[in-house]
């Protein structure tokens, strides 16, 4: 009750938020892009992001009005939405694309308040509180952000304007695409009450189908409850946070989000002449576990990898290669730095520069990535996180990634290959 009284107390200040959404975001990217090439609006046609096609594998990540007229639903296998749609058209995942729409969509945002929080890569909260001074019509503010990211950037977004960041996050999932809604306190009853308790924003099924079970199957059925009748049935913490949900209480603020990295990079100037291809492969795993290391701290993946390099004539090369997926596991990006290494030393010329870099930088909390893990990758990204908090406890030198040994396994370059081994 304290925590309502306390909104009541905000709302007395006229505070307003609102949240935008991008309407089917990675589809919505792709589409933007193909159509600016002149290509057909894959929006228009029952398609999706997802896995491979041809061999029916990953899952749904979005998918287009047509395609959900078929039944097909995101998070789903690729093989069961091509039972639903045999003429789904499928686009592979694109994430440094999303990432540089999700900038384009935020860069408009600030341009109309100081505090922009992104909540995720495709969604994020603006304080507008105070701003009537600056935007008399904020309902016209919101038109005009609208209509600016679909004339500008391509693609449309939901806005909902409340009076906490919940009701304006509740307003912009009310009917789509390309709309406005409000969600204001004392809209409550009216608006939110008659949803079902599966919609109340952080109700999972588990707490929904106890919710359920004793009748309680509308937003306004939990919100006229007791508040120890909710807690014997979900727990107290659940029971207290999703009780002040039904009533409209949020008192979170709008947290204006700090500058994430946008790469990591390291590199070495060598303090002798490095000839042969194992040394330089062990230089080049220790600036990829250093770069691996400070990207996994902020929890970020990279979609693309560099490897720069300078010989004893002072001329520098350097080449990149995108990842088939976002990654943070050390043993992937040192695969592939190999493989750029072989690309671009022909060993006639010592070394005197080995650099890396992470680039097209995404964060963990922008994407649920999880849908691709394989058993092997969570299994290598665990050991990573471990060696990570061994270093943290103990000090870096702890441990150290080794394990060389020589292998025949590039029998076209007959190089020397490192195979790393974390323990």
């Amino acid at each position: 009750m304290l925590a309502y009284a306390f909104e009541r107390k905000v709302l007395r200040v006229e505070r307003i938020i609102f949240h935008i959404d991008v309407n089917s975001a990675f589809l919505s990217w792709e589409a933007a892009r193909r159509v600016s090439q002149g290509m057909e609006d894959i929006r228009l046609i029952p398609s999706a992001i997802g896995g491979d096609r041809d061999k029916r594998t990953g899952v749904i990540l979005a998918k287009s009005i047509p395609a959900k007229k078929y039944g097909v639903k995101t998070g789903e296998p690729v093989s069961a939405a091509l039972r639903k749609c045999p003429n789904l058209y499928i686009a592979k995942p694109d994430f440094s694309l999303y990432e540089s729409n999700s900038k384009a969509f935020i860069s408009i945002c600030r341009e109309y308040t100081p505090v922009v929080e992104k909540f995720s890569i495709d969604e994020c909260f603006l304080d507008m509180t105070g701003m009537n001074n600056v935007f008399p019509n904020l309902m016209q503010t919101a038109y005009e952000i609208k209509s600016r990211i679909k004339n500008e950037l391509g693609f449309t977004v939901n806005i909902g304007i409340g009076s906490n960041k919940l009701l304006a996050k509740m307003a912009s999932d009310f009917e789509k695409p390309d709309k406005i809604h409000t969600l204001y306190f004392c809209e409550v009853k009216e608006k939110m009450w008659p949803l079902s308790i599966r919609e109340l924003f952080s109700v999972g099924a588990a707490t929904a189908e106890k919710l359920e079970k004793v009748g309680v199957k509308k937003i306004g059925d939990l919100a006229i409850l007791d508040l120890l009748t909710v807690k014997a049935l979900v727990g107290d913490k659940i029971g207290e946070h999703i009780y002040s949900y039904a009533n409209g209480v949020d008192i979170s603020p709008v947290v204006e989000s700090r500058e994430r990295a946008k790469g990591y990079s390291n590199s070495i100037t060598l303090e002798y002449d490095v000839k042969n291809m194992i040394d330089a492969q062990q230089i080049l795993l220790v600036l990829v576990d250093s770069v691996a290391t400070r990207m996994r701290l902020d929890r970020a993946r990279a979609c693309c990898v560099g490897v720069t390099i300078r010989d004893v004539d002072f001329r520098d090369m350097s080449h990149q290669k995108k990842f088939s997926m976002p990654t943070d596991i050390t043993g992937e990006i040192f695969e592939v730095c190999q493989a750029l290494l072989l690309e671009l030393w022909n060993k006639k010329k010592p070394l005197r520069l080995i650099g890396v870099s992470l680039n097209d930088i995404v964060f963990e909390d922008d994407l649920q990535i999880s849908f691709f893990e394989s058993e092997k990758r969570d299994k290598a990204r665990k050991i990573d996180k471990t060696v990570d908090n061994l270093r943290i406890k103990f000090g870096k030198n702890i441990i150290v990634r080794g394990g060389a040994y020589k292998t025949n396994s590039d029998k076209e370059n007959k190089d020397e290959i490192i195979k790393i081994n974390n323990f």
